[in-house]
């Protein structure tokens, strides 16, 4: 009888392209108060990246641009702050 061993690397979070699937990455932003120690509900972005890199590089823009949005008094006024996290969809 015979065994044949099969290893996958889990850490490779593109494993989808080894075998002709491409993962996407979903970025969710959340908005904070650290005056009132509370967050909104995360956001999820409706786009999906390629990348992480793609992800993140528009993750900080887009938290840079809300905060020119909201304002230097009401982000100074409500301790506001935005955090976001880029990571693998499970929609292929």
């Amino acid at each position: 009888m015979s065994v044949i061993c099969v290893s996958f690397h889990i850490n490779n979070p593109y494993i989808g392209d080894n075998i002709g699937l491409s993962m996407k990455i979903l970025l969710t932003l959340i908005m904070c108060s650290s005056v009132e120690s509370i967050c909104l509900p995360p956001h999820p972005w409706p786009q999906l990246f390629n990348d992480k890199y793609d992800c993140l590089q528009f993750g900080y823009q887009e938290s840079y641009r809300k905060l020119e949005a909201i304002g230097r008094k009401d982000v100074n006024e409500h301790g506001i702050y935005i955090k976001f996290d880029c990571q693998p969809s499970n929609i292929i």
